[in-house]
């Protein structure tokens, strides 16, 4: 991910609890080395340097996962507005329908006047009025008329006063799914954007640079698995002296493809959903990030979240704005497996934490569902951490 997200950081250093761990001598040496190489000057003909070239595209491709939420938000908006608008027009064919019945039986009393010369054709002008109020205000109809007559004109009246509302929420319903799918268009085409910007810097990228800025992606990633490792270690060391403080014996933390114990404080219904759902995230690893996807063949970062936890029956909402405020917020020190991991201050990117460092998430557009380093981007693009059941 993006160079530029990343902070210097020290031994000394906080995020959401926990102190991170020091960069290795060996690894600074290694990470300057290939900087250098990445910060060249531009090249004479005013070409980017290979630098300038890698941080477009983790801008572009963070643009473009923003903007995926922004997407997935306002697709669920639409298709909630659409089944609201359906709903209300077919109300209003039902209340148009009751409406032409009791205009019918008023009709057949206005024939019926006609007919028989009765004293004064009032159900027929009271049909032809613009509205019934108009005509009860010149008229005392409801003085002459029998009570079967009465019952059909408050039937009449009713059904025509509710029909009238019924139409006006529905226009205005109509309106708001029109707006809703304008939403989603733009952001269907500012996502398409960014990344066609993207696939565009890199091709024009020679063979040899392409090497180079994949060595400086690998570089980052020994870099951000230390890390984890570092801090795997650091909660192990303090779990195993919460347990001697308690009386109890100590324990290893397991690997990161398995659920760690639950110490006696956990909940032990949360650590079998927990199971459930990283047994479930872990058959999506290799699997193609494609934005606004939910499975099952490929994903988004929250669509692969969702997707995760409803595996273990728990429902969470479709995008990282919702998804982050559906459960607990934990610190880091205190993240157990299953929780969530949400990413930089816009809360774009999202990934289920399974123990030691370590999370499964769909990165980006381009690569592939992986297990990889809570720090992939720096402790600095660490928003907060969800237990969501």
């Amino acid at each position: 991910m993006a160079s530029h997200h990343r902070k210097p950081r020290s031994a000394g250093t906080r995020v959401a609890g926990i102190r991170t761990p020091a960069l290795a001598t060996a690894a600074l040496t290694s990470v300057a080395l290939l900087s250098q190489t990445a910060n060249a000057a531009p090249s004479d003909d005013g070409k980017p340097s290979l630098e300038e070239v890698e941080k477009k595209v983790d801008d572009l491709y963070r643009q473009a996962e923003s903007a995926t939420e922004k997407y997935n938000a306002a697709k669920e908006k639409t298709t909630k507005q659409r089944k609201r608008t359906d709903g209300l027009m077919d109300d209003v064919a039902q209340r148009t329908q009751k409406l032409n019945e009791a205009r019918e039986e008023l009709g057949s009393y206005a024939a019926a006047q006609y007919r028989t010369g009765a004293s004064a054709p009032d159900t027929a002008a009271f049909l032809l009025a613009d509205t019934p109020q108009d005509y009860f205000d010149q008229n005392q109809l409801m003085s002459r008329l029998t009570a079967r007559q009465k019952g059909a004109v408050d039937d009449y009246v009713t059904e025509q006063s509710a029909t009238m509302r019924q139409r006006q929420e529905a226009t205005e319903s109509l309106a708001t799914l029109t707006d809703a799918q304008n939403d989603l268009k733009i952001a269907k085409a500012t996502v398409q954007k960014k990344l066609s910007d993207a696939r565009e810097l890199l091709s024009r990228l020679t063979a040899q640079e392409k090497a180079r800025l994949a060595a400086i992606e690998k570089q980052r990633q020994e870099e951000a698995a230390r890390e984890a490792a570092e801090l795997a270690r650091q909660q192990a060391a303090e779990q195993a002296a919460a347990r001697q403080e308690s009386g109890g014996t100590s324990a290893g933390t397991g690997s990161s493809s398995t659920v760690p114990s639950a110490s006696p404080s956990d909940d032990p219904s949360y650590a079998t959903k927990a199971e459930k759902a990283l047994a479930f995230a872990r058959a999506q690893i290799g699997k193609p990030y494609v934005w606004g996807a939910t499975g099952p063949d490929s994903y988004d970062c929250s669509g692969l979240t969702q997707a995760v936890w409803k595996a273990a029956g728990v429902t969470l909402p479709r995008t990282t704005y919702d998804q982050v405020n559906a459960g607990t917020t934990v610190s880091l020190a205190d993240a157990l497996p299953g929780d969530l991991i949400f990413f930089y201050d816009d809360v774009s990117h999202v990934g289920v934490y399974i123990g030691n460092g370590m999370m499964i998430h769909a990165p980006k557009p381009g690569a592939y569902v992986r297990e990889e380093s809570v720090f992939y981007d720096g402790e600095s693009s660490i928003h907060s951490v969800v237990r969501p059941a």
